[in-house]
């Protein structure tokens, strides 16, 4: 079973496409019903608040070891988060306040990772910033791809700031990630096979060629135990 089919099938029955009904003609509907979905989502005001929450509202935890990543500002939905998506920038710098500037230029009204992990290029090394979409339980835009609306809708969008293509990451990031990771597969009993790189799920080389996914799953279930 692909990485894929196995998250999908985590969904609700009306999240999955209706496969023996699919045509061209059909398709294009849909496409144009999820950029009106996404668009509406974007813009939805956080609780709370009769406006959108710009870049700067991200919460920076620079955080120790096993940091609170779950005092948000809406109560936790234990029931919309059936896996976790891992992506990088694909920047050699940045940080959740620059990464949500650049996707505000493409359109993306707040940031769309729910957590973004700093290398020490523009956010401290190992840092995890937690974005303005997980405290408020929001549906992320970090999800390509045809199942792109009802992944967004249901994983959790974590990005390494760099470019894994060309640098390896550093092993503060590749820590905190697998501590954040662990943490959310226990709180909202995730198992590891719905823990999925970008390009598993979609046509991308996100994270990089160069991303430790053997050490990390090797930290994942040293964190686990």
């Amino acid at each position: 079973m692909s990485t894929l089919t196995s998250i999908t099938r985590a969904l609700p029955i009306n999240a999955r496409p209706r496969r023996a009904h699919v045509v061209w003609g059909a398709l294009v509907g849909a496409m144009t019903l999820v950029a009106g979905l996404m668009m509406a989502l974007e813009s939805r005001p956080f609780a709370g608040s009769s406006v959108t929450l710009p870049a700067a509202a991200v919460l920076d935890r620079s955080a120790p070891a096993h940091a609170d990543y779950f005092t948000t500002t809406a109560p936790l939905d234990d029931k919309r988060w059936v896996g976790i998506i891992i992506h990088h920038s694909g920047s050699a710098m940045g940080s959740a306040d620059s990464i949500a500037r650049q996707q505000q230029g493409a359109g993306i009204k707040s940031l769309g990772y729910h957590f973004v992990v700093g290398n020490g290029q523009g956010a401290p090394d190992g840092s995890v910033t937690i974005g303005p979409r997980w405290l408020a339980q929001q549906p992320g835009a970090h999800a390509k791809g045809p199942q792109s609306e009802a992944l967004n809708r249901r994983t959790i969008g974590i990005c390494l700031v760099g470019d894994g293509e060309s640098r390896s990451f550093t092993d503060a990031q590749v820590a905190a990630l697998a501590d954040v990771v662990a943490q959310l597969q226990r709180r909202f009993n995730i198992p590891a096979s719905q823990v999925v790189l970008h390009r598993d799920v979609a046509a991308t080389v996100s994270p990089g060629r160069l991303f430790p996914e053997a050490d990390f799953r090797a930290r994942l279930a040293g964190v686990a135990r």
